[in-house]
């Protein structure tokens, strides 16, 4: 029996070049957040590629939320460099969620992790009047009686991620604002029938006040305990086994 050939290895795209060339210059400080890419003629001629092929290596760092573009002339025109990893974070997600290459108990499992560390993490971390404010507020505005299902989901969305942003990790804070479009997608979708979400609400609204209880008593442990025993019990109910 011959063997068998092994798979070619891909050809690198022309664009490739620029994105890691300027990878390369971010890293080493060459180019900062708030500095202007050069143009497309300059890249172009720099990389030994066309201009078309820089104009894909722009689009690209778009998407990944590296840079920002625009039009016309000045500081703000053409390719300017941000600091946005939420963007490229939440459409990769969004993408493959659709694909069902990742599985809903996959990113349930996912958040249990990050959710309960950030849990114990900003529990014995000081916090400013502001930051509790805005965590009372978006509880009260899920106690609303008027309150229909998609304005929940985002609420809830928005309480989970500004929960994890208290443990101070700006990679944690990023990920679950990256999570948070997913999260409100499989909730949203995991439940089509309004008995059931009228049962479900009175829970997840106690739930969610439990957790802020333990957050501000600085009791991680307990909130942390809070927190996987939400996400499971919701995830029990609209993915029963």
């Amino acid at each position: 029996m011959s063997t068998p050939e092994p798979a070619p290895i891909p050809a690198a795209r022309s664009y490739e070049a620029v994105l890691t060339s300027i990878e390369a210059d971010l890293r080493d400080g060459k180019i900062k957040v708030g500095d202007q890419l050069p143009g497309e003629r300059a890249l172009a001629l720099t990389h030994g590629i066309s201009r078309a092929s820089v104009r894909d290596a722009i689009r690209v760092l778009d998407v990944m939320g590296v840079v920002r573009t625009g039009v016309g002339s000045g500081p703000q025109s053409g390719a300017v460099v941000i600091a946005n990893p939420m963007a490229g974070l939440a459409a990769t997600l969004r993408l493959h969620m659709a694909t069902n290459h990742f599985p809903v108990a996959d990113i349930v499992q996912t958040r249990i992790m990050m959710e309960t560390w950030a849990a114990v993490e900003g529990a014995g971390r000081p916090r400013d009047a502001g930051q509790e404010e805005s965590l009372h507020k978006l509880i009260a505005a899920m106690a609303a009686p008027d309150l229909d299902r998609e304005e929940f989901h985002v609420l809830d969305a928005a309480f989970h991620v500004m929960l994890s942003s208290l443990a101070g990790n700006a990679v944690i804070t990023a990920m679950m604002e990256s999570l948070r479009q997913a999260i409100q997608s499989y909730v949203s979708a995991a439940i089509d029938n309004d008995t059931i979400w009228d049962a479900m609400v009175p829970s997840l609204r106690a739930q969610h006040s439990e957790i802020l209880a333990a957050v501000l008593a600085d009791d991680g442990v307990r909130a942390a305990s809070a927190l996987k025993d939400h996400i499971e019990w919701f995830h029990s109910q609209t993915h029963p086994m």
